[in-house]
């Protein structure tokens, strides 16, 4: 992965101001630039079936509100706040068709899913079932920091919370996930 601050690379803001200026191609690098980290959060947040709709959505939503954008915060933070409340959204909305309908006995979740399936590694699928322990709160901060490499007042920003309580999150979140691989 790129650094979009590097020196080989036009910063983000640059592109920003590009793509509303009207090139398409500022836009194209963003995308490219910033849609796999979006897509690892996704998953890491429990996203399985419909990546790619909610990176794009994503995207679709960042550029439509671009100009609320005010460079505050990374534009990478920016995206991942956009999308937690995307994935905050498809959660209630799917609570909410959940509970209109009864359960089928064929509707019950397996013990592991497909992505499990993939992953070879033991350490890699228990790391899995660790994080599943976790608060959906501690899932994004930890992903946001373990993953992304985010500092704790990027997470604070994409999550909605302060510095130091994404840090009590994060080590929380630590503390649970070696529990659970030290049984």
């Amino acid at each position: 992965m790129t650094d979009p601050r590097s020196g080989d690379e036009e910063p983000d803001i640059e592109l920003i101001a590009r793509w509303k200026a009207g090139d398409e191609r500022a836009a194209t690098a963003l995308v490219k630039r910033h849609a796999e980290p979006l897509a690892r959060f996704a998953v890491a947040n429990g996203e399985r079936s419909e990546v790619d709709e909610l990176v794009q959505d994503t995207f679709v939503r960042a550029f439509g509100a671009i100009d609320s954008f005010r460079g505050e915060s990374s534009f990478r933070t920016w995206l991942f706040t956009i999308q937690r409340r995307l994935l905050l959204d498809r959660r209630r909305a799917e609570k909410r068709r959940r509970d209109r309908t009864e359960l089928q006995e064929g509707d019950a979740s397996t013990e592991y899913d497909s992505l499990d399936a993939v992953v070879a590694d033991e350490t890699q699928r228990r790391l899995q079932d660790a994080m599943k322990r976790l608060s959906p709160t501690q899932k994004e901060v930890f992903a946001l920091r373990v993953s992304e490499g985010l500092s704790y007042k990027e997470i604070a920003e994409a999550v909605g919370t302060t510095e130091g309580a994404a840090r009590v999150h994060y080590h929380n979140a630590m503390r649970a996930i070696k529990e659970f691989l030290d049984e």
